[in-house]
């Protein structure tokens, strides 16, 4: 075992020198060689699979924001209810994707029975995916998917993947929006990273969701932060001052465009709902700073996530979709969401709870 320990030790340093595919592929077989031994030789079976296991692991997004650190809280809240064990892994920000990439390999080769993945980016995490998959570990995919052709390509296919429909969170918006300006008149949109599968889905959902109703005038990103979005929100102000509303893809972000709008003077003039549900943009709704917010609830998603984990160790088969609940969060509604939050306020459906039939 030293011998082709010591083999791949060589063949990595042949890949940094050359970085070439033909020593990438060679890296790849003998790590398979040794992986391969190493289970024959060990005799340990718990980290050969989910079947039976109470170890997972989960690699989420960056703790910087709120909405993460929710998610973790459910994580470790089902953990603690169905007495598991889950190591989590955070990104150091919502933008470190090597980062987040470098800390699934550290785990990848450790004997947990279930991965649970948030990745950055739709292919961030594919290659230690495929590593993991390569041990016949379950993978969950939770709230940004894995693109599916690169997960297949690595054959690290996800067993099933929780999260909420963006698209319909933001046509829920756009829907939303119509309601709040019956006259029309002209929105602009706030979307996260360029290029973001999520910013993308919501903000097509919200275009969707208006129709022919409204008139989007002008799209920007910003980066996810609330700073950057109220620096963005007064260009666009000052661009179109006769604009009527705002769509923004993430709460944190809602609200530094709900402080350009009270700096120009103009609440309530100009609306404003954003995506996501965190405690402040609930608080901001029923102070009427934040028109709405379509509430996801991230810690029932990484509840959820352990769940199907649960589920795996136990051999049942998981469905390949699971939708995670969604809420419009109006004035009307923001004293039952703040006293809910951060579970949902309303009833929703999770199979990894209903009895086998």
């Amino acid at each position: 075992m030293h011998i082709l320990h010591k083999a791949v030790r060589n063949r990595a340093a042949v890949v940094r020198a050359s970085g070439s595919r033909t020593a990438v592929t060679g890296i790849v077989l003998a790590v398979t060689g040794a992986l391969a031994l190493s289970a024959c030789g060990s005799g340990d079976s718990s980290g050969s699979g989910a079947e039976g296991s109470t170890k997972y692991a989960a690699v989420i997004k960056g703790l910087d924001n709120p909405f993460f650190q929710s998610m973790e809280q459910g994580i470790e809240a089902q953990a603690k209810s169905g007495d598991v064990s889950v190591k989590v892994q955070a990104a150091n920000s919502i933008t470190d994707t090597t980062g987040q990439a470098d800390k699934l390999a550290g785990l990848s080769g450790q004997s947990y029975g279930c991965f649970i993945v948030n990745p950055i980016s739709a292919t961030n995490l594919v290659q230690g995916l495929a590593k993991v998959a390569m041990a016949k570990k379950t993978i969950v995919n939770i709230d940004n998917p894995i693109d599916t052709k690169a997960a297949e390509a690595a054959n690290a296919t996800p067993a099933t993947y929780i999260g909420t429909d963006n698209v319909d969170a933001g046509k829920t918006a756009g829907a939303q929006m119509v309601k709040l300006l019956p006259q029309g008149g002209d929105v602009a949109v706030i979307g996260g990273i360029a290029g973001d599968v999520t910013s993308g889905a919501r903000v097509d959902g919200f275009k969707q969701g208006i129709g022919s109703d409204l008139k989007v005038v002008q799209t920007v990103a910003a980066d996810w932060d609330r700073q950057t979005a109220l620096t963005a929100a007064t260009d666009v102000m000052r661009a179109h001052p006769g604009l009527k509303g705002f769509f923004v893809a993430n709460d944190d972000m809602g609200l530094g465009v709900a402080r350009a709008i009270a700096n120009a003077g103009r609440t309530g003039k100009v609306k404003v709902i954003s995506v996501d549900g965190i405690k402040d943009a609930l608080e901001a709704v029923k102070a009427g700073t934040l028109d709405a917010t379509v509430a996801q609830y991230p810690y029932t998603i990484g509840q959820m996530g352990v769940e199907a984990c649960q589920a795996a160790a136990k051999g049942k088969t998981l469905p390949k979709n699971v939708k995670a609940p969604v809420e419009l969060v109006t004035k009307a509604d923001a004293d039952k969401a703040l006293a809910s939050t951060p579970k949902p306020f309303g009833s929703y459906d999770d199979p990894f709870t209903t009895p086998d039939k």
